[in-house]
């Protein structure tokens, strides 16, 4: 490998579902910037062409619903003839609801887990294949702080993030023989326009995150995304079937 090469993305076509705003879209930047050419979806198309505007020439957007998982092959066809075979697919999607345990309807449950898994499944089915082909390839999906510790009041995103590390593993074990590699980000708390409308009115849980981060703080949308660059690049070819925590020490905080 060349080792001045060793994190460059030059060549590759990354899909990156929900790419329009937040993690998303700080990844979408992050591997443009590591010279992919990038692919975003989303359901509204006003907000995929304002952040291509922002991103420049390198990106291109689909509009597509993960929960349409019959949607999911010619999605992957549409990118394959536009650009060449998807060879990053970034399942970052996903939707969450704070609400007890206790209160959740199985019809909330069953949504959280329709976008957050099985929309991310379907696209991995449609996806995998190709780069099955080719020989290589890189799968990541975005778990969460949920995946590996309790957190209340999020029983069924906590159960789709879970599940998410489970199906990275066994995702790992088929298809890394097939040069495919399968890995998954859980982000800790970061500095997005959800995170600060999630904090408003609400100090107490501010400085309870803050108080078990061991940096401290808050972490950048861009974190997310060189993580992501690093896990999709030459730089990683011998890393599969991990959870890597980019969460200024959370997960391993007291």
């Amino acid at each position: 490998m060349d080792k001045t090469k060793a994190f460059s993305l030059t060549g590759e076509v990354a899909l990156i579902t929900g790419g329009g705003t937040g993690l998303g879209l700080s990844i979408a930047r992050c591997m443009t910037a590591s010279g992919a050419k990038v692919v975003i979806t989303g359901r509204r198309e006003n907000v995929l062409q304002e952040a291509v505007k922002e991103i420049g020439d390198a990106a291109d957007y689909v509009v597509h619903d993960v929960t349409s998982a019959s949607d999911s092959n010619s999605l992957i066809d549409t990118v394959v003839k536009r650009h060449g075979s998807v060879s990053i697919l970034v399942n970052n999607a996903g939707i969450n609801m704070k609400k007890p345990a206790i209160d959740t309807t199985e019809e909330e449950f069953l949504s959280i887990l329709t976008t957050n898994v099985l929309g991310a499944h379907s696209l991995v089915r449609a996806a995998a294949p190709h780069m099955i082909e080719r020989g290589r390839g890189s799968i990541l999906f975005i778990a969460s702080m949920a995946s590996l510790f309790g957190i209340p009041g999020v029983v069924a995103y906590s159960a789709a993030k879970s599940g998410i590390v489970g199906m990275v593993r066994t995702l790992a074990t088929e298809l890394s023989p097939s040069g495919v590699r399968v890995n998954a980000i859980a982000p800790g708390w970061i500095e997005t326009a959800m995170s600060r409308k999630a904090m408003e009115g609400d100090p107490a849980r501010k400085a309870k995150i803050i108080g078990r981060t061991p940096m401290a703080k808050f972490g950048d949308p861009d974190d997310i995304g060189w993580a992501a660059v690093y896990l999709a690049s030459p730089a990683a070819q011998f890393v599969s079937g991990v959870c890597l925590p980019v969460d200024g020490g959370v997960s391993i905080g007291f």
